[in-house]
């Protein structure tokens, strides 16, 4: 692949390690995840892991939800046009907030490895951030799905039994 993804990741909470392997993990996501949907050009996505306190505030302040959640997306782009970086020439994709706190009692309670659960919630995002949405159930909410299911089975991580989000 010759254009270049840069996935800029922050850790802003102390409440979970973050077990070796899991950053280059998020880029591999990333990258499947473009690959996957033949996005043309250069890209930046930005990556920051906090606490389900700061993901409670970000959540009610954004969308009015007032409660924690396992992660949110904050696009930069609409209908596939993007802020461009003037430096570098990549097209901004915008910013994925994961709570690691939310992370770990959700892979426990599925059964999986954090990393499974990490993987999940990039892929999941960075679709968002795509443009791919699943509020209203149905077709598009079942498109999206698969689409995550089918980067996650390439990357070595098929899902083991069902699961559900957590109201998203």
């Amino acid at each position: 692949m010759s254009d270049k993804i840069k996935v800029i990741i922050s850790n802003n909470q102390k409440e979970v390690k973050i077990p070796t392997g899991v950053r280059m993990l998020v880029r591999r996501c990333c990258n499947a995840v473009l690959l996957q949907e033949g996005f043309e050009g250069s890209a930046e996505i930005s990556v920051s892991f906090v606490n389900n306190e700061q993901i409670h505030a970000l959540n009610k302040e954004h969308r009015n939800i007032d409660r924690e959640t396992d992660v949110l997306s904050f696009p930069l782009g609409e209908n596939g046009e993007y802020d461009v970086n003037l430096d570098t020439g990549a097209k901004m994709l915008g910013d994925i907030v994961i709570s690691l706190e939310k992370a770990v009692s959700q892979a426990e309670e599925y059964g999986h490895p954090l990393q499974r659960e990490v993987a999940f919630l990039t892929v999941h995002s960075l679709l968002h951030l795509l443009g791919y949405d699943h509020e209203n159930g149905g077709l598009e909410a079942v498109h999206m799905r698969e689409k995550e299911e089918s980067v996650l089975t390439q990357l070595g991580l098929k899902r083991n039994g069902s699961y559900f989000l957590d109201g998203e």
